[in-house]
């Protein structure tokens, strides 16, 4: 009876669920957590700036031109930019307009959630990240820790707007396929209790904002920012973390990234993902994505014009450098005050998702080859190695040039299948240093005209010249390389 007794108690241990990897508050012990495969997989993602901001909707064009920051471009004196944004602000409103009052005309009367998602799908993107807090404060979401900081309705669903844009959108975007993400900023520039109290503004408003946001609406990515004025100690980020890890209903599934504390960013990449602004990006070992804009600001700039936008072409090339180097692409738009995506992004997102139609399989769930990149014969133009601000253009790097070698073709791998990611179209290509498996094939994505492949000695040939104009898809074109039987 004993025997049984102990048998059955056994059974019972074996059906009961394991115990799930508990973590401490501290990074020893979160980067034990490993960042979700899905995210790695993902590659192009969403960024969305849209706040109070896209009222004046204003920046100096240039380097750093983000009218998100337009309120503290205003305010503060050493500011790059501070008389052009003052002349600009008393010109258009008034030397004496607060920018609080700039919440009345941020109507998101044309906001369509439906649209928005629908035209996030058509991209190709797998994820969106959302602001659901910028530096200014304003919340896309019923925060009534916002309102009661700042004294006045400063959410979107108490203030003008009277809707909760976060939730709607998050329901439209996850209705169409696609996962929801948001961006949180840490600090807030003017909160009065930021201002007099930080440690107290961190306590009574951050911590349980940033709860309740995860708790309501469970976000698959959490883009933190705004980290830098204080050390991770200080914004108790570690126990904020152990929380969304160990306690969280997104405890599984969400990806965070490195902006925690002024000491975090660039490390930490076991449990978080490093980020790049408009930068050189990283290179493979790493989970890293990089972001930008379609033109140089975050939020909408309608100083902008269409020279100030990257063409689509040049946007894909961005997209394969980063993901042939193992990195992910968050584009961002900026849309208007009144909730409408400017059309040349909508034109944009379309273009790209175009394109990822005939090749995705190149793009989505590949991991770095052994080489991410070909140059031509000749000295490699030199790259400032930066995460912020490199001024590094993948497009002057495949234009062929007297002064430098340039860019033949990107590579990236899945399963024993190559990819050989062409910027430009030449009747014979050369894979340099690479032995095709025996009885190789060789196909252009998109298209039905042979290609054929030829061993010579430690190089691959690669002989296009049976296509006609209209089978290679485009100037940015891919070459698969497969083994036999596959």
């Amino acid at each position: 009876m004993k025997r049984a007794f102990l048998l059955f108690t056994l059974a019972l241990s074996f059906l009961q669920p394991v115990s799930a990897q508990q973590y401490a508050a501290n990074w020893a012990s979160l980067n034990k957590r490993e960042i979700p495969g899905w995210f790695h997989e993902a590659k192009f993602g969403i960024f969305i700036h849209w706040g109070v901001y896209a009222v004046p909707s204003y920046a100096v064009v240039g380097p750093g031109g983000y009218s998100e920051w337009y309120w503290h471009n205003l305010m503060q004196p050493d500011a790059k930019t501070y008389r052009q944004v003052q002349a600009f602000h008393e010109k258009e409103y008034g030397k004496n307009f607060p920018y609080a009052k700039f919440e009345q005309q941020f109507t998101a009367s044309l906001f369509d959630p439906a649209q928005w998602a629908d035209i996030f799908r058509q991209s190709g993107a797998r994820y969106v990240v959302l602001t659901s807090k910028h530096h200014e404060g304003y919340c896309l979401w019923n925060s009534p820790w916002a309102d009661k900081a700042w004294g006045r309705p400063w959410n979107a669903v108490t203030g003008t707007p009277q809707r909760d844009l976060l939730g709607d959108l998050t329901e439209a975007v996850r209705k169409a396929g696609l996962r929801m993400g948001y961006y949180y900023s840490l600090y807030e520039w003017y909160n009065p209790l930021w201002l007099s109290n930080k440690q107290q503004y961190i306590k009574e408003v951050m911590e349980p904002e940033f709860k309740d946001l995860v708790t309501r609406y469970k976000p698959s990515v959490i883009f933190s920012d705004g980290e830098w004025d204080l050390p991770d100690s200080a914004w108790h980020s570690p126990a904020l973390l152990a929380w969304l890890y160990n306690e969280s209903p997104v405890k599984e599934e969400v990806v965070v990234n490195d902006r925690w504390g002024s000491n975090t960013r660039g490390h930490n990449s076991a449990s978080t993902y490093l980020t790049s602004e408009y930068g050189s990006g990283m290179e493979p070992g790493v989970v890293w994505e990089e972001s930008r804009g379609i033109g140089q600001s975050y939020g909408y700039n309608r100083m902008e014009n269409v020279h100030d936008y990257k063409s689509s072409h040049d946007l894909l090339l961005a997209l394969v450098d980063i993901v042939s180097r193992g990195g992910n692409l968050l584009l961002d738009i900026g849309p208007t005050a009144d909730g409408r995506i400017p059309v040349i992004m909508q034109q944009r997102l379309v273009d790209i998702g175009d394109w990822l139609q005939v090749n995705g399989e190149a793009i989505y769930s590949t991991t770095a080859w052994e080489r991410t990149r070909q140059w031509s014969p000749g000295q490699q133009p030199s790259v400032k190695k930066a995460s912020y601000m490199a001024d590094y253009d993948i497009t002057e790097m495949v234009q062929p040039s007297k002064a430098h070698a340039h860019i033949e073709m990107f590579f990236t791998r899945k399963d024993d299948n190559l990819y050989c990611i062409v910027p430009a179209y030449a009747p014979r290509l050369l894979v340099r240093n690479y032995t095709a498996p025996t009885r190789a094939r060789a196909n252009v994505l998109g298209s039905k005209a042979p290609v054929r492949l030829q061993q010579q000695g430690r190089d691959c040939v690669l002989d296009l010249s049976a296509l006609h104009p209209g089978d290679a898809p485009g100037k940015l074109f891919v070459i698969k390389i497969s083994p036999a039987g596959s």
